[in-house]
């Protein structure tokens, strides 16, 4: 199995792959045209990155059988496109929680005490303790998190060990969910915006989250208040985030832009940049040597489970819902030829096949085939398996939920 690494990657993971009996392919700076030329070239069975975007020419130009996203998230990868072509994508969920965790609690941090803009004066040679003196101080300020997965759960913790009460929102968050983490429980975002004197998002970027945050929300944030994202720049409207930066005093400590540069250097001209209020660093949050390793030790995880099994953990894009209205039970005696004789039948009556399993009893003499169908065989033509097939103990036909 090749696999190609069109990022940096850890070397204990690159090392791993290999124990497994991988060839590596390890070309960091490939991007764009090149990473098209370079997958055509070599055909690899597993693609390998980070932040390199993956686009449907590059899942056109070989054989790739599994994208791994070294880090969390996935949108960088055409996702649609890998599923029509039955590319799984698969990513490293959670591994990076505390890095990013301990960044957003940074940007908080440095914020309130002006950090980068002391060091600034100091390296100009200017002592400014009159200034740089003025802190409100965290203790006892409200933290309001947008999202609690894993990383939101990580700041929690965090708030505690600095004495701030933490309020939160979630799609999945319930009051009692809310208790056993030990938050209080708000029932929309804006609710979160209004009471508290830190906001920190933590949502993943998909279709629901675009531009997720915008005017009405930064409207209802307390003038002065502290936004933190770690998350992703577009689940932000970030000429909204702008516009209550010079019209409502908000400061914001942001490692995620709207339109970031895909290279690991390069210029970044946004205006928001060049705002005071700004406190920024370069998506670097997920940045640790301690995350790198577990990212790289969850990727060859994932790479050894394919490999053996052909099955991929975590997986995103395998269908959470499918046509299939009925399922076709076959119970059957183990011998060649059984179920191709159903599945040609099922092909004569133009219905389509959704998901399949066999599963063989102990000693390999019975199994019983499940078979989920988008419509139903008829009467007829389950007869004439029963009737015309000595291996088919029995056909049973069931009705299947999509809900």
């Amino acid at each position: 199995m090749l696999v190609l690494i069109a990022d940096k990657f850890e070397q204990s993971g690159r090392e791993g792959l290999a124990a497994l009996g991988c060839d590596i392919s390890y070309q960091p700076d490939l991007k764009d045209d090149a990473l098209v030329e370079a997958i055509r070239k070599e055909a690899p069975d597993v693609l390998v990155v980070r932040g390199t975007k993956v686009t449907e020419p590059m899942l056109a130009a070989g054989q790739i059988k599994l994208v791994v996203r070294a880090g969390a998230g996935f949108n960088t990868i055409d996702v649609a496109a890998a599923s029509r072509r039955g590319i799984y994508v698969s990513n490293c969920p959670g591994k990076n929680s505390i890095a990013v965790a301990e960044l957003a609690f940074a940007l908080i941090l440095a914020l309130d005490r002006r950090i980068a803009d002391n060091v600034i004066a100091l390296r100009r040679g200017e002592w400014n303790k009159k200034e740089f003196s003025k802190a409100r101080g965290l203790f006892g300020r409200k933290l309001g998190l947008i999202g609690v997965g894993k990383i939101g759960q990580e700041m929690i913790p965090r708030a505690r060990a600095f004495g701030m009460p933490v309020i939160a929102w979630s799609r999945s968050l319930t009051p009692a969910s809310a208790g056993a983490l030990g938050v209080e429980y708000k029932a929309t975002p804006a609710e979160v915006a209004r009471e508290a004197d830190v906001v920190s998002i933590h949502v993943a970027l998909n279709p629901d989250t675009k531009g997720f945050l915008g005017t009405e929300f930064f409207g209802q944030m307390r003038e002065g208040a502290y936004f933190i994202n770690t998350a992703r720049g577009e689940v932000v409207d970030q000429a909204a985030l702008v516009q209550a930066m010079k019209s409502r005093g908000i400061r914001a400590g942001l490692d995620v832009y709207a339109g970031e540069p895909t290279s690991a250097t390069g210029a970044f001209t946004a205006e928001i940049a060049k705002e005071e209020n700004l406190y920024g660093t370069h998506h670097i949050g997920a940045s640790t040597d301690q995350a790198q390793e577990a990212i790289a030790a969850e990727t060859v995880r994932i790479v050894r489970e394919f490999k053996e099994t052909g099955k991929v953990p975590n997986v995103i894009n395998l269908a959470r819902q499918t046509p299939a209205g009925y399922r076709l039970v076959v119970r059957h005696l183990d011998r060649p030829g059984v179920l191709a004789t159903v599945l040609d039948a099922i092909k004569s009556e133009g219905i389509n096949v959704q998901e399949m399993e066999n599963i063989v009893f102990e000693g390999a003499e019975a199994a019983v085939a499940r078979i989920n169908l988008d419509k139903p065989p008829s009467r007829e033509l389950l007869d004439m398996l029963q009737a015309g097939n000595g291996n088919i103990i029995e056909l049973d036909l069931l009705g299947v939920s999509n809900k």
